[in-house]
């Protein structure tokens, strides 16, 4: 409940700051700090975004094993695609897309439901939740931290304000936005939580994939439900505008560069270029033999939530 309430507050302000402003966040940066600093800080997002990126392949790779898709077809198209998309494509269209695979996130909730957990254990756990201060649980509620606030977040959310053009007298239809979009995505966390609660930590069952995952849901809620359990993975690690690269070159607006999916290749050719490059080093990282999906998932968002401060 905490991080959801601190998601709407941080969402709120960047497209405050947006609306008001009309500028990008790094552009506030470079104004306030300098060249200097938002160089120093956009390397530390590109850095960690790269990692997003990985996890992001990784989570396309490990959703498509589900279904019998192999890595190495798996990854190469959605690659593609991706890229197709962004460069390709108008922010509206993106856009779309976001909003589109957003409704498939429900596969999550039905899945939720399906496992029956015990409700009022759990509803007095959400009320009072235990902690410790473990390294294992402190490790891991800086990974929740840094997957529900991430640090590009705010540059992509003013960003998109901005791009959108939004004016001041439209601002109420944007907080609304921002509001239903934050209670959302946390109402798809907490089922996501139940369901694997559920299964994997009840049945003392370690994964490796998504597949292992969705393969532990079938004997508690029927195959069919780990099957929409398994869809809901894939459709929200093949959504193309999650892709953090995106997001975070959105801050290279604070370096004096054209940026926006609007422009054309050759209006914005550090914006693509960039784009490009992470788009093709992400995906060959998760070729390489052996990477450990799971655990390239998990260690991106530990890495957001230390960066997070920051930014």
């Amino acid at each position: 409940m905490p991080i959801a309430l601190a998601l709407v507050l941080v969402q709120e302000m960047t497209s405050r700051l947006g609306v008001v402003t009309g500028q990008g966040l790094a552009d506030l940066i470079r104004e306030r700090f300098g060249v200097r600093i938002t160089f120093y800080l956009m390397l530390c997002l590109v850095v960690t975004n790269f990692g997003n990126a990985v996890a992001e392949f990784a989570g396309i790779a490990s959703a498509m094993e589900i279904f019998g898709v192999g890595r190495s077809l798996a990854v190469p198209v959605a690659a593609f695609f991706v890229w197709w998309v962004v460069v390709k494509g108008t922010y509206s269209r993106v856009e779309k897309i976001f909003l589109g695979a957003c409704v498939f996130y429900v596969a999550y909730i039905v899945a939720g439901v399906k496992v029956a957990p015990q409700w009022p254990s759990l509803l007095r756990e959400v009320v009072r939740p235990q902690g410790t201060f473990s390294t294992e649980y402190l490790v891991m509620l800086t990974a929740l931290v840094g997957t529900t606030i991430a640090p590009w977040m705010q540059f992509y959310q003013q960003a998109s304000i901005v791009e959108k053009g939004v004016r001041i007298e439209e601002y109420r239809y944007s907080r609304w936005d921002v509001i239903l979009g934050s209670v959302m995505v946390t109402v798809v966390a907490f089922f996501i939580i139940v369901t694997c609660a559920e299964t994997l930590y009840r049945g003392n069952v370690r994964i490796e994939t998504a597949k292992d995952a969705a393969l532990a849901l079938a004997p508690i809620a029927g195959k069919y439900n780990a099957y929409l359990f398994a869809f809901g993975c894939s459709t929200r690690a093949c959504s193309p505008p999650r892709f953090s690269p995106l997001d975070v070159l959105h801050g290279l607006r604070g370096m004096g560069w054209e940026v926006g999916v609007d422009k054309k290749f050759a209006e914005a050719p550090q914006f693509y270029g960039l784009y490009s490059l992470i788009i093709l080093a992400a995906a060959g990282t998760i070729l390489l033999p052996g990477m450990p999906l799971i655990r390239i998932m998990f260690l991106s968002q530990v890495l957001n939530g230390l960066v997070l401060p920051s930014s």
